[in-house]
């Protein structure tokens, strides 16, 4: 095992550690493939709720219809300036959309939409229930990969 390895894991956010981080943050980076296989990278508001990302996006997007032909997705949240608060968590799979697109509030299949919304609404916009724009609509990414670092945890150690 070489060094990086075990730095590697050393740097690694428990699920709790995990859980909490994605719930503070506010903005992910979403990368999509096009039909010519490029990639496009966009940020988007989202919610970590019962192990999933739901992303909130605006349904005449390239990124909605990237997702439309090809749902595979690699998403980073991640915050940190100096090298020594660097942290983050890229999560990676297949999106699902959930919901009618666009979004207009109507009543969803999907039960856990119902607190979804509630979350997005109060972190985002510090409101108690979700204000549908009819532009929106939401995908879900239960990660199939999960990868994160958390560089506090090197306590001072900063080397490259």
């Amino acid at each position: 095992m070489t060094a990086t390895q075990r730095r590697g894991r050393r740097i690694m956010m428990t699920d709790a550690e995990r859980d909490a981080f994605l719930g503070e943050q506010r903005t992910c980076r979403v990368a999509t493939v096009s039909a010519d296989g490029s990639p496009h990278v966009a940020p988007l508001w989202y919610v970590w709720h019962g192990g999933s990302l739901w992303l909130y996006s605006i349904t005449r997007s390239r990124r909605w219809t990237q997702l439309g032909k090809d749902p595979r997705v690699a998403v980073v949240v991640d915050d940190g300036t100096d090298y020594g608060e660097l942290r983050g968590v890229e999560l990676s799979g297949r999106v699902v959309p959930v919901g009618e697109a666009p979004r207009t509030g109507a009543a969803c299949p999907e039960p856990e939409l119902a607190e979804v919304e509630r979350l997005f609404a109060s972190k985002n916009f510090g409101l108690d229930e979700m204000v549908h724009d009819g532009r929106h609509a939401w995908l879900r990414l239960t990660p199939t990969t999960v990868v994160s670092w958390d560089f506090r945890k090197l306590g001072g150690e900063f080397g490259h």
